[in-house]
């Protein structure tokens, strides 16, 4: 098995550890992607108009021998209405609440992906092509002493990565924060930010979600909630990603 440093909070190497047995599962781009499509489909709101949007007018046809077309005409004047191709009329085939949007990832394949995305962190090279930057003197993934999980300061936080080696991805991602294209910018998602750092703690009430909770790009979570998504977003394996001593000790459970 392969070794990888224990760092303290200030950077430097404390000792080595041997990785888990799951980092050493075979690389299936195949699985990661199936896996996160899936769970990105599942998160999905079902949307759609009101059953009455366009159609709230007093309207009446007006028929043959007028020289107009024959479309539904507000009774109060002679403006067209509720037609689909009228301004203001209803949508031809608008989008229905009920569609299903879900999709199913068998039990194994979900599981061989997620373990799959797990290897991936820990290669240089399937991280770097990610877009991801950091000094290539440390090993990945990067795993500190327990110390940092009760860091509850953003400063605090902004010096340890800088003293890991990785604070140019956050840089990346600061940078990289760009105007949506399409009419999310008119739904409350203006902005995009690229992924940066996941850091990945042992305990669900450690102080380190809000030391870096405002970092550009950076997310927190538990072990308990690693998935595919969470290490491979958008289905590209090789997330940038800093393990707690203690949260790489419960990831040799798996």
């Amino acid at each position: 098995m392969a070794s990888v440093n224990v760092y303290s909070v200030d950077g430097k190497t404390v000792k080595s550890v041997e990785l888990p047995a799951a980092f050493s599962t075979e690389y299936r781009p195949d699985l990661i992607h199936k896996a996160v499509v899936a769970e990105l489909a599942n998160k999905r709101q079902p949307y759609g108009p009101s059953e009455k949007a366009g159609m709230r007018h007093a309207v009446s046809q007006w028929g043959k021998g007028r020289g107009t077309s024959r479309v539904q005409r507000l009774t109060q004047g002679n403006k067209a209405a509720e037609s689909p191709n009228n301004v203001g009329g209803r949508r031809a085939f608008p989008p229905k609440p009920e569609k299903d949007y879900s999709k199913k990832v068998n039990r194994k394949e979900k599981q061989l992906a997620k373990l799959s995305a797990l290897a991936a962190v820990a290669n240089p090279e399937i991280v770097k092509n990610r877009g991801h930057r950091f000094d290539e003197n440390v090993t990945l993934p990067l795993v500190v002493e327990n110390d940092f999980e009760k860091i509850a300061s953003t400063s605090e936080a902004i010096a340890v990565f800088e003293s890991l080696g990785v604070y140019d991805d956050l840089i990346r991602a600061k940078e990289g924060k760009k105007i949506r294209a399409g009419r999310g910018k008119m739904r409350g998602r203006k902005y995009r930010t690229p992924r940066s750092i996941l850091v990945v703690v042992s305990e669900k009430e450690a102080p380190i979600f809000k030391g870096v909770n405002n970092l550009p790009g950076v997310e927190v979570v538990c072990t308990s909630g690693l998935s595919a998504g969470k290490l491979a977003p958008g289905g590209a394996a090789g997330r940038l990603t800093v393990f707690t001593e203690s949260a790489l000790e419960q990831t040799g459970g798996w």
